[in-house]
């Protein structure tokens, strides 16, 4: 499982290409492996991004100032290697898909990784067999 939820200002939902970033991600997901391995099954992978309407960064005087962040959740177990790869890879996405408008506005991007435990989960998920490759 790996479901990543990005937060943002929504002064930035016109000029972030959102859609276009959560495929990226997911993509990225998706073609990455660890000493050959694939972390991610494509039917555990989600990305989806959330605005948020209301918000206030620092003491509001700056109404162009935005943010973006990424909580990366995936289950346990997997190495530090592993883990480095996925949250380092995701935030060099990140930043080069805002690089523009990171060089011309107050822009504040993080990324959180989350490990849990399948203990305290319940799933009824048929998309693993719908995008397992043959």
């Amino acid at each position: 499982m790996s479901h990543m939820t990005l937060e943002y200002s929504g002064n930035l939902r016109h000029l972030g290409r959102f859609p276009e970033l959560c495929r990226k991600l997911a993509q990225f997901m998706m073609n990455l492996r660890v000493e050959g391995i694939a972390l991610f099954p494509p039917g555990g992978i989600r990305v989806r991004a959330l605005p948020c309407e209301d918000f206030c960064i620092a003491d509001g005087s700056d109404a162009a100032a935005g943010f973006v962040h990424a909580n990366l959740k995936i289950g346990a177990g997997r190495s530090q290697i592993a883990k480095d790869a996925t949250a380092n890879g995701l935030f060099e996405l990140m930043k080069a898909h805002f690089a523009e408008s990171y060089a011309v506005q107050g822009l504040a991007l993080s990324l959180e990784l989350n490990e849990f435990s399948e203990v305290g989960t319940w799933k009824h998920n048929n998309l693993h067999t719908r995008f397992k490759k043959p």
